[in-house]
C-alpha cells in the first residue's frame, strides 16, 4: 500500500465532530493563532494550530509563505524585531474579531471553512501625565481552511484580503 493511501486512510479514520463542537474547536483555534501571531507574538504557539503544509495568501504580499515552518520563521522574525533592542522595539498591535462576522462550514467529513472580518489596533503610547490607547489602525477579511486531525482542527490555508485603513 502507497504512503499516500496510509494517510488518506488515517486522515479519514478521524471523524469530524458535530457542528457546534466543530465551530468551537475552530473559534479557539482561531483565537489562539491570532493572539500568538499579534499581542502575545508566540510563533511556537502558532505552529500548534498550523498544519505542517500550510499556505498563507495575502492581498497585498501574494504567497507569503508554503509551509507552517516558513510561516513561523516569518512571525518569529517579527517577533524578535519588537524585543528590546529590535528595530521595532517595543511596538504592539492587536487583532480583534468583528463580532457577528464569522460562518463555519462543513467541508465533507474531513474540516471546515471559516470566513470572518477583523480589525487590528496599535499602541500609541501616552504623552507626559496620560495613559497610553490602542488606535484602530485598519480592518481585512480572512477565509481559512481547516482539517480535522485526531489533535483538532489544524489550518491548512488561509487567504488575507480586503486590507484597508481605518477610517477617520
Amino acid at each position: 500500500m502507497s504512503i499516500v493511501l496510509i494517510l488518506s486512510a488515517a486522515a479519514q479514520a478521524i471523524a469530524l465532530p458535530p457542528t457546534p463542537e466543530l465551530e468551537r474547536a475552530i473559534a479557539a483555534a482561531d483565537a489562539r493563532l491570532f493572539h500568538a501571531g499579534f499581542e502575545g507574538c508566540a510563533p511556537e504557539a502558532m505552529a500548534e494550530v498550523l498544519a505542517p503544509d500550510f499556505a498563507m495568501y495575502h492581498d497585498r504580499n501574494g504567497k507569503v509563505a508554503g509551509s507552517r515552518d516558513a510561516f513561523v520563521a516569518i512571525v518569529a522574525e517579527q517577533c524578535a524585531a519588537r524585543a528590546p533592542g529590535g528595530a521595532n522595539q517595543g511596538y504592539r498591535n492587536r487583532r480583534a474579531l468583528v463580532p457577528g462576522s464569522r460562518t463555519i462550514r462543513r467541508m465533507g467529513d474531513w474540516g471546515a471553512l471559516e470566513e470572518a472580518s477583523h480589525v487590528f489596533y496599535e499602541w500609541r503610547a501616552g504623552g507626559e501625565g496620560e495613559s497610553g490607547r490602542w488606535q484602530l489602525v485598519g480592518g481585512a477579511r480572512y477565509m481559512h481552511l481547516w482539517q480535522w486531525t485526531s489533535a483538532g482542527p489544524r489550518l491548512l490555508t488561509s487567504y488575507s484580503y480586503d486590507h484597508g485603513a481605518a477610517e477617520d
